[in-house]
């Protein structure tokens, strides 16, 4: 990973959270907001552990501060997951992520949701994750299942098949009901711009 490349994954998570990117916003959130906190040392460790220089000088000191975010919060998502620009977290406490999961960009995630592996079976591997994805509280995804663009995870919803782009899922089993996907529990995009 570039710094270019970095500094946008950042600068895009801190304006799906705050609507600002900005010095001041930057220092704000690192030190007062526990979402942007661990996106921020989520998104070191990954950078650092792919630089030469900096994989032996900044990041150990990442990854002792995501470990303790990790206790702290109560998110266990591995700096190994693949994650898009804009990651949005709502609420923490509760939050496992599998480090074979990818997940696109902008997608929302809230308190107690999983994405699991799935050890055995048709379903075997990691769940992939497209753009725009809501994923609603106490959601799980368990297993090789692609998840489409545009979609929304109700609460408390089990997702073991795949799901089409622009769906709306809940219950146990996850079924769509609608094709109104996550338009609305999307916001703040439109980053593009504001920090190229």
């Amino acid at each position: 990973m570039k710094f270019k490349e970095y500094k946008y994954l950042v600068y895009s998570d801190l304006y799906r959270i705050s609507g600002h990117v900005s010095a001041t916003s930057f220092v704000w959130h690192l030190l007062r907001g526990e979402s942007f906190n661990y996106n921020f040392w989520m998104r070191t460790c990954s950078y650092a552990k792919s630089n030469k220089i900096l994989k032996f000088s900044v990041y150990p000191f990442a990854l002792i501060m995501l470990r303790h975010l990790r206790y702290k919060l109560g998110i266990s998502i591995s700096r190994e997951t693949r994650i898009g620009s804009g990651f949005y977290i709502g609420h923490f406490g509760g939050i496992i992520v599998n480090g074979g999961c990818e997940i696109g960009k902008n997608c929302n995630i809230s308190q107690e949701v999983t994405l699991g592996q799935a050890n055995r079976g048709k379903n075997k591997g990691y769940p992939i994750l497209g753009d725009n994805v809501y994923i609603g509280p106490g959601a799980k995804i368990i297993g090789a299942v692609r998840i489409g663009n545009n979609v929304a995870i109700g609460s408390n919803c089990v997702v073991t098949k795949d799901i089409p782009d622009n769906s709306v899922v809940v219950g146990i089993p996850g079924k769509v009901i609608s094709q109104e996907g996550s338009k609305g529990y999307i916001n703040r995009t439109d980053y593009e711009d504001k920090i190229s």
